[in-house]
């Protein structure tokens, strides 16, 4: 099993990256830009071969992949027809773009794949529970999956939506819920333990999911929508975060792996599902306006087409930099987040 969750997670987030990389490439050679090197992983070459001044490889290690087109880099750019810096403006926009594009692309075909092999998930209208976590509050309760909330702390939930606004401020108190289990009922007090990101209360339940089939053509317009959903749900919440000064949750690769480990054990249907949901996070990322993601370059070759003329090598690698240290610290933070989410904040007393 644990050989399964490391080839899962190796594959899952080699194909996105290689993927993202695929869409840069294509674009590169529509434009007619020396393409050096295009590889599927990192690391010694394990097959390699050259085609038309391209060396293509599949390497050691399948963490992703990356394409070398000539003239990418400021340091190096001669200013040479064939090099990325020296196209126009919208070339350098449609190579930059394609990228994201072709994660979006990659996610609709699994939403729509999954749709239509195994159905459209919802969240129950109920307060019913799905899934009870281990070793959190609900499971030492000895709460199981099935059985309904009916109040908390004499207040009526009748949504989840009902049990997740109630328990926001119930953080490390001990709070009685009333529980509905087939027939009977019965109280049970709990001890709410603290979300260490948002401090929020919270006892290790997931909501109940309803599933129902859906035709080939229903899924066709299901996938492409599922994508939209996810980023619209994903700006929302970082407006909202941002404009409120509050600290958005985020996943680094540690909690992203550990999403994929137990996805891995859940079936193929939810290690899909998450590859799409993390190839749209993938697309959504490298289009915001950070300087040296795509998005962030997109924004610097598309006022290159305001001002008419051509953004100085010196310019873009100062850009670059600035762009890098900014992902660090998101990089930094993300990863703060998973170790607190792993506990690991209690090893250091905290």
């Amino acid at each position: 099993m644990i050989i399964l969750q490391i080839l899962g997670i190796l594959v899952g987030f080699g194909f996105l990256i290689f993927i993202h990389e695929l869409g840069h490439f294509i674009a590169a050679k529509v434009c007619k830009v020396g393409v050096l090197a295009f590889a599927l992983g990192f690391g010694p070459d394990i097959i390699k071969f050259n085609h038309l001044g391209t060396k293509y490889a599949i390497k050691a290690f399948p963490l992703g992949g990356f394409v070398s087109m000539a003239g990418e880099n400021p340091k190096e750019a001669k200013g040479e027809a064939g090099e990325y810096l020296s196209l126009k403006w919208y070339k350098k926009i449609f190579i930059a773009f394609m990228g994201p594009f072709f994660n979006y692309l990659f996610a609709i075909f699994l939403f729509t794949f999954i749709f239509n092999i195994w159905g459209i998930s919802t969240v129950s209208d109920s307060s019913k529970i799905g899934d009870v976590l281990k070793d959190r509050p609900a499971t030492q309760a000895g709460i199981i999956s099935g059985d309904k909330i009916i109040s908390v702390d004499g207040e009526n939930v009748s949504s989840w939506n009902d049990l997740s606004e109630n328990l926001k401020n119930k953080a490390d108190k001990k709070t009685l819920f009333v529980v509905e289990r087939g027939s009977y009922s019965f109280d049970v007090n709990i001890l709410v333990s603290k979300n260490p990101i948002t401090r929020t209360g919270m006892i290790g339940i997931t909501p109940y999911i309803v599933h129902s089939d859906v035709n080939f053509l229903k899924s066709v317009y299901l996938g492409p929508k599922a994508a939209v959903d996810q980023s619209v749900k994903t700006v929302k919440y970082l407006f909202n975060k941002i404009t409120a000064l509050e600290k958005p949750e985020l996943s680094g690769p540690i909690g992203i792996m550990n999403v994929m480990a137990d996805a891995t054990k859940s079936g193929i249907d939810k290690y899909l599902k998450l590859l799409a949901v993390i190839s749209v996070a993938l697309g959504l990322f490298n289009l915001f306006p950070i300087p040296m993601v795509d998005g962030g370059m997109i924004i610097l070759f598309f006022v290159e087409g305001i001002i008419k003329k051509q953004i100085s090598t010196k310019v873009v690698q100062i850009y670059n930099t600035i762009g890098l240290f900014f992902i660090l610290a998101i990089f930094i933070f993300a990863t703060y987040s998973d170790l607190l989410r792993l506990g690991i904040d209690k090893l250091f007393g905290k």
